[in-house]
């Protein structure tokens, strides 16, 4: 994913997770027409039309795991930006982490709604 086609404080990226991604695949697939390229066991990439925002499907493996779809922003400065939503209510739920690919980490806003906050 490159960083540097959207603008800071934008949505970059999603994930949407499900106990079934062939499932999940199968509907995207079908109703936007999203084109789904399979990444290994319980995550796929998801390739949206006309340059929005990609995203991914990623298989929830435990059974108290509810679906949930979290959007990913772009930031300027990963490390302000969870300093700022720490002190305004939200929660750090995973910390700056560098996967090789980007450079994240999730905020939870005050009503417990999770934000993936990714490196311009």
């Amino acid at each position: 994913m490159s960083n540097q086609k959207f603008k800071n404080n934008a949505i970059g990226h999603f994930d949407i997770s499900g106990p079934d991604i062939e499932q999940l695949g199968n509907f995207y697939s079908a109703v936007f027409g999203w084109q789904i390229d399979p990444k290994g066991p319980g995550y796929a990439m998801l390739k949206t039309p006309d340059g929005t925002p990609g995203g991914a499907l990623v298989e929830t493996v435990e059974l108290d795991q509810a679906p949930s779809l979290t959007i990913g922003v772009i930031v300027g400065d990963l490390d302000q930006a969870l300093q700022v939503a720490a002190a305004t209510g939200g929660k750090v739920v995973m910390p700056e982490t560098d996967n090789g690919w980007v450079k994240k980490a999730q905020v939870s806003d005050p009503a417990g709604n999770c934000i993936t906050l990714i490196q311009a």
